[in-house]
């Protein structure tokens, strides 16, 4: 299980399982040429109860969540944990 708090304030934790999933790895690899996967690949990591809970953490006051803010949540997610297993 991995655990982890951006520094947003997100508090986060991915069970092993969901890491070592082929169709996580899929997803990922065609969000940069199609970015309409992002919302798959997020519940494919987190599952539905806690992605729900990202985008809570990241709505601004009119319930409107940024690509942006969202993007670069989950790249510090998967760069911490990169940071993580070379330690």
């Amino acid at each position: 299980m991995i655990k982890g708090k951006t520094k947003s304030g997100f508090n986060y934790i991915i069970p092993e399982k969901r890491l070592d999933n082929y169709e996580l790895l899929e997803a990922i690899s065609d969000v940069e040429d199609n970015p309409l996967v992002m919302p798959k690949v997020l519940k494919l990591l987190f599952g539905k109860e806690q992605t729900e809970k990202l985008k809570k953490h990241l709505a601004d006051k009119e319930g409107l969540i940024s690509m942006e803010k969202m993007t670069a949540e989950i790249q510090e997610i998967f760069e911490s944990q990169s940071q993580a297993k070379k330690s």
